[in-house]
């Protein structure tokens, strides 16, 4: 079933559980070479979610500001994104333009993420995929500009968002997630990833 909402085109359990299953684990190996870590924000202060990314570009945060860079925190190069992501990409968007960046974001009991937009990427003219894995997330869409009525609708593991269009640059965020929610994930909590053509 595929939902639009204020232009996010919100396609339900397009993952089955086999499908989920798979992600996570094509994720273990990544997460090896390129553990998660709490980014700072631009005013100090670190961030709820901790991330990681795959791909030729991964993109981070500290005080000097929000960017995309070349290589982890603990300076290695980001893993290759792994081929199940990617077919994803290849199936809801194109087989041949593919991502050069996964944001991988690890919600826990207590995370979340303000309204905002995805806007540091160079090409404004490909959407932002983003995949749910674990569980639930009240994800909420707002406007074009900050302020404003929003909408709200709880994402499941296996549901993807497509970002494009005139909702490629809509704010939009994650209030809370519903822990323990799904079984997917031992210990509990979300993976978000999100993939992104930034050059």
């Amino acid at each position: 079933m595929v939902l639009r909402v204020r232009g996010f085109e919100i396609h339900k359990a397009y993952l089955d559980l086999a499908a989920q299953r798979a992600l996570v684990e094509a994720l273990r190996p990544v997460l090896k070479v390129a553990p998660l870590y709490r980014p700072q924000t631009p005013y100090g202060k670190p961030m709820r979610v901790r991330m990681s990314s795959a791909g030729r570009l991964g993109w981070y945060s500290d005080r000097r500001g929000y960017r995309y860079v070349k290589t982890h925190p603990g300076g290695q190069a980001w893993p290759a994104i792994p081929a199940p992501v990617l077919s994803i990409w290849e199936a809801l968007v194109d087989a041949e333009r593919l991502p050069d960046c996964c944001l991988i974001n690890f919600y826990d009991e207590t995370a979340g993420m303000g309204l905002h937009q995805d806007k540091d990427e160079a090409d404004f003219s490909w959407p932002v995929v983003s995949i749910s894995l674990g569980d639930d997330a009240l994800f909420r869409m707002g406007n074009a500009t900050r302020g404003g009525s929003t909408d709200q609708i709880w994402l499941g593991s296996g549901d993807i968002v497509v970002m494009g269009g005139a909702a490629r640059l809509t704010y939009h965020g994650v209030d809370r997630i519903r822990f323990g929610s799904s079984m997917l994930l031992p210990k509990g909590g979300r993976i978000n990833l999100t993939l992104r053509v930034v050059t």
